[in-house]
């Protein structure tokens, strides 16, 4: 059975574990800077996505039918050594102690493996960018790295319209996205859908963030932190109130 979502779902469990927040969205959702809002409220460590990085980054977006395999590859293999070493520092970590009661580490994750794969990926082989024998040797590596990978315990989801992901996109002004046609954050949008409809691997939490400015507006930053501690059952850092 596919675990709840929104406002349906119950809260994680509470335990000794550290525990993984992912935070999954199109292109200008908001992902690094609710990531950078969680480790600033909740003293999580954030690990964001490692674009600036990709070194064929400007080149896949001159020429995508060129770069397009080489470009998700890395982000593949990058993504998933992201995975591992937020694993290895969840399972590292010992539970603290403060005033006699229990609180956990948390880790946040800006983008996943999964959207790499079914959302990118996908929408580059459907364009005809990367060919058939390509897709299947990147879906075969993909599905092996997941054999291996610890799902998160929350998938965030922030879902928001093309429109207003074109706008914030403009806001932000990386040069290499400033001519990405509005078709192209629709395609990503419905594969993103179609994507988190069928992803079950743990918990989720959906977030409309088209009407959620969260870094600017305190009237949404309170009600994404009744979300959170709904949800999560954390308590924002410095609160005095131990984290379950």
């Amino acid at each position: 059975m596919p675990p709840p979502r929104g406002g349906s779902m119950a809260p994680m469990k509470s335990g000794t574990g550290a525990r993984v927040i992912a935070v999954a969205g199109n292109m200008g959702a908001g992902k690094s800077s609710l990531v950078e809002w969680l480790r600033q409220q909740y003293g999580m460590t954030p690990f964001f996505e490692p674009n600036d990085d990709n070194p064929y980054l400007e080149d896949f977006y001159r020429d995508m039918p060129r770069w397009a395999t080489s470009s998700q590859m890395w982000f593949l293999t990058r993504r998933f050594r992201i995975h591992r070493e937020i694993a290895e520092s969840a399972a590292r970590a010992a539970p603290e102690h403060s005033s006699g009661e229990l609180r956990r580490a948390f880790w946040v994750q800006d983008r996943t493996i999964y959207e790499d794969a079914e959302v990118f990926a996908a929408h580059l082989h459907e364009r005809g960018f990367i060919d058939a024998r390509d897709w299947q040797t990147y879906q075969d590596l993909y599905h092996a790295l997941c054999e291996v990978l610890r799902p998160p315990d929350l998938m965030i989801y922030l879902r928001c319209p093309p429109p207003a992901l074109a706008r914030r996109i403009r806001r932000r002004g990386r040069a290499y996205e400033q001519k990405l046609p509005r078709t192209y954050l629709a395609a990503l949008e419905r594969l993103y859908e179609a994507w988190f409809a069928r992803y079950h691997a743990s918990p989720t939490l959906v977030l409309e963030t088209d009407r959620l400015e969260y870094v600017e507006h305190l009237f949404d930053r309170l009600e994404l932190v009744q979300a959170i501690e709904r949800h999560v059952g954390l308590r924002p850092a410095g609160s005095g109130r131990a984290q379950p």
